[in-house]
């Protein structure tokens, strides 16, 4: 790699790490947020993390429309100065009401740039760089995750409306984007289709299958950790930040890992995913649940980068502008049905039982799991870095 395509895929590595921070970042202020607005329903409260997840699937569905509209230089730059004017600007209001209207567009600044931190490797980097770049994304992905969460929860110690300070890392993408990404046109998008669907749809609903998987982790674990251990919070904090780290190293080696395995790494997410969440349901203690954070870390760290690089690589340097926009509106779609599906089926199958969700991750993991057989038995596989 030329030093110039160094510091494009650092530049484009950079918008990688913001877009976890849209929901995740605030997760660990809502206790704090929610005595502030101790009037307001909690419904509302919790929207201020699940709000910005609506509106970056609406605009990924229109972002075939904002290429057309704008070039790549300023399409990322738009949305990154909305995402630092939109994150921050919730610490200078007190109206519950105008706090959801700054999460709603930094959901739309996330849906802008979201697409774009995958999508351009796939157009500027060779199909045997896109497994290790892939990888590299979602490793920067989880970083931002664990860097936003602690950060977060520091400032919110100050006060509850500090903690939204933290999107203030979006200035480094910026000047990184002003500096080194070029200034063209992408195309091939002509917005979401049902012919699209049908020709990404083992990726697109894999993508589905991983969040909803996942998800039923961030939910759940506080509460059965809990109840089934000693722990205290900042001990459960810090397990739950693990799984992070552990997903950001997977995401490290995921190029060497895609050489290691190249037939069999399609069925690693949801294999590890099934082995996580059934080690927590039969184990609900503290070995348990730590070996089962690290397995659904792997799964995870696994799980978005190959999808990605199977989507890219099938839509070459379109991806962008076709199969990007659906996996993103897949991915925070999942995130946010998650709990819908899941505790329904928890309460109904298994009861009031603490660890039930996590018996439904184990389901949720086999339906995944049959979904990669059925469709991958004969699509071909990413190829590492030569």
């Amino acid at each position: 790699m030329t030093k110039v395509s160094k510091k494009l895929s650092f530049t484009i590595l950079s918008i990688s790490l913001l877009t976890v921070m849209a929901g995740a970042a605030i997760a660990p202020a809502l206790g704090v947020i929610k005595e502030h607005f101790a009037t307001s329903p909690d419904i509302i409260v919790q929207m201020i993390v699940s709000m910005p997840a609506l509106l970056i699937i609406l605009t990924n569905l229109v972002f075939g429309k904002l290429c057309r509209l704008m070039k790549t230089r300023t399409l990322a730059i738009t949305g990154l100065l909305l995402y630092v004017l939109s994150g921050t600007g919730a610490f200078f209001v007190d109206n519950i009401g105008l706090l959801l209207f700054m999460r709603a567009l930094l959901g739309v600044s996330v849906g802008m740039i979201m697409p774009l931190s995958t999508g351009l490797l796939s157009y500027y980097f060779p199909p045997e760089e896109q497994a290790s770049l892939m990888g590299l994304s979602a490793a920067m992905n989880q970083m931002g995750g664990v860097v936003a969460t602690l950060l977060a929860g520091l400032l919110a110690g100050i006060s509850w409306n500090y903690a939204f300070l933290v999107y203030l890392l979006g200035l480094i993408a910026v000047v990184m984007v002003v500096l080194f990404l070029p200034n063209e046109r992408l195309s091939g998008g002509s917005g979401p289709s049902l012919k699209l669907l049908k020709r990404f749809h083992p990726s697109v609903v894999g993508m589905f299958l991983v969040m909803v998987t996942f998800f039923i982790y961030p939910t759940n674990f506080a509460i059965a950790a809990s109840e089934g251990t000693s722990l205290s919070a900042n001990a459960i904090t810090f397990i739950m930040v693990g799984l992070d780290v552990v997903a950001f190293l997977v995401g490290l080696v995921f190029g060497r890992l895609v050489g290691m395995f190249p037939s069999v790494l399609k069925y690693f997410a949801p294999v590890f995913f099934m082995a996580g969440y059934l080690v927590m349901a039969l184990f609900p203690f503290l070995w348990g649940l730590l070996a089962g954070s690290a397995l659904i870390g792997i799964a995870n760290g696994i799980g978005v980068p190959y999808l990605n690089t199977i989507a890219s690589l099938k839509a070459g340097k379109d991806a962008a502008t076709t199969v990007m926009p659906l996996l993103s509106a897949a991915l925070y779609l999942g995130q946010f049905l998650s709990p819908l599906i899941v505790h329904p089926l928890a309460k109904g199958l298994f009861g009031d039982s603490v660890t039930a969700s996590f018996s439904v991750g184990v389901i949720v993991s086999a339906v995944f799991l049959l979904q990669v057989y059925l469709t991958r038995k004969k699509q071909a596989q990413p190829s590492a870095r030569k």
